[in-house]
């Protein structure tokens, strides 16, 4: 088809236009009977490629074209009357007329027109909205370095995006929210901050805390910046010598173990109440005594410092005579600053009078079973002889005439009986 066919088929289509709007008053959208004219809404990243597709159902050979927002004819059937070669045309048919617009831009946004050439005209509507997403998200925080427990401000800001972006946070697997501010600037774009405020400790260093942008246009877009947090120092106290009681004698060597951040700056050695011994050595975190004796009993305390604050923790010394062979109790001391628990040397352990008391009894017991067994055995091999005499033999004047008169007059010492009962 010529062009000059196409300029005079749009004429005619255009007259044919008014009249048919004349006559049918304000309706924008009319349906003919037996064809049903539609398209649906495009969204597209600046950019990027969008495509209308407008279709028609049991088409009667009519005519489709494609304005554009300001009712300029794009393309008509299958022929572009703009000269925009962004436009491109993707199928045409009796059935559908696809156009796509390479490199979309903002000026492209808006109301799109199908057109169906009946009589009334039909018209349906695609909506191009173009998402343009934010720049990379900047992150910063109020201080590089926090004390535990202070309070820390951090920012996020999403610039230049389109619709607006959405901020939310998270500090390890915890999910944060915090306060946001939108901008709208040039061109319909809006720029987003978002301010988050929490209160440190120590456990939170090195952890991420992570800025996530949600904007239809991006996906898994975020910064994240690592805490850095000072904390005062732990401190524990190990036993490096003697391993089992402190004896008169023998001699004690102490470790003060402390770590921070900083990294504790000093370390010193005290005892509760009194002095430490003149001749003990200290040595950096090493505390050595030798020949203990009882003047040295008390509380060590072992004292760590750097720039947010000092902590300490203590040591019970007990030093037992050289004979001494009750081990010690183990007794865990508090620290209150530094939550440290340590070992130390107490007295001697009283005697369990309960377990004493038990082998008494057993042994009292496993005697009386014994009785028993011998009381019984005695018992059962005990008894009396009971002899059968002749009977008369206390009437008979002498020992033969007892003879003759005894039972059955028999004469006869084989018919004597014994009874073992």
């Amino acid at each position: 088809m010529s062009e000059k066919s196409v300029l005079t088929h749009m004429l005619l289509f255009f007259l044919f236009s008014l009249f048919s709007s004349a006559s049918s008053g304000a309706s924008q959208t009319i349906t003919a009977q037996g064809q049903n004219l539609v398209t649906g809404n495009v969204s597209v990243i600046e950019g990027e490629t969008a495509t209308i597709s407008c279709r028609v159902k049991n088409n009667d050979d009519s005519v489709i074209q494609l304005l554009n927002p300001n009712r300029q004819t794009i393309y008509f059937k299958d022929v572009r009357p703009l000269k925009d070669s962004r436009f491109q045309l993707v199928n045409f048919s009796d059935n559908e007329l696809r156009v796509s617009l390479s490199n979309v831009t903002l000026s492209d946004e808006g109301r799109y027109v199908c057109q169906l050439y009946t009589d009334p005209p039909q018209e349906a509507y695609a909506d191009i909205t173009v998402l343009v997403p934010p720049g990379n998200p900047i992150i910063e925080s109020r201080e590089d370095v926090v004390s535990e427990g202070n309070e820390t401000e951090i920012t996020c800001t999403a610039m230049g995006s389109k619709p607006a972006s959405s901020i939310t946070w998270m500090k390890g697997d915890q999910i944060l929210q915090g306060e946001e501010t939108v901008e709208e600037t040039y061109d319909r774009m809006f720029t987003v901050t978002s301010q988050l405020r929490l209160t440190v400790s120590k456990e939170d260093d090195g952890v991420p805390v992570i800025c996530i942008i949600d904007h239809p246009a991006v996906k898994d877009f975020q910064a994240q910046k690592y805490l850095e947090v000072q904390y005062k120092p732990e401190v524990k106290i190990v036993v490096e010598f003697p391993q089992g009681p402190t004896r008169e004698g023998e001699n004690l060597e102490l470790t003060c173990k402390a770590k921070g951040k900083p990294q504790p700056h000093q370390i010193n050695w005290l005892k509760v109440d009194d002095d430490v011994p003149s001749h003990a050595v200290i040595t950096g975190s090493d505390l050595y005594i030798e020949n203990l004796n009882k003047s040295y009993n008390g509380t060590y305390r072992c004292v760590a410092s750097n720039l947010v604050g000092e902590a300490y923790d203590e040591y019970i010394l007990y030093v037992y005579d050289v004979l001494a062979t009750t081990p010690p109790p183990t007794t865990t001391t508090i620290n209150p600053d530094a939550a440290q628990d340590s070992r130390a040397d107490g007295g001697p352990q009283k005697i369990d009078h309960a377990v004493i008391g038990g082998v008494v009894a057993v042994v009292v017991f496993a005697m009386l079973c014994l009785l028993i067994i011998l009381g019984r055995y005695f018992a059962r091999h005990k008894g009396t002889y009971f002899t059968h005499e002749a009977k008369g033999a206390e009437d008979a004047a002498d020992a033969d005439t007892a003879i003759i008169n005894a039972e059955g007059g028999h004469n006869n010492t084989d018919d004597k009986k014994e009874y073992y009962i």
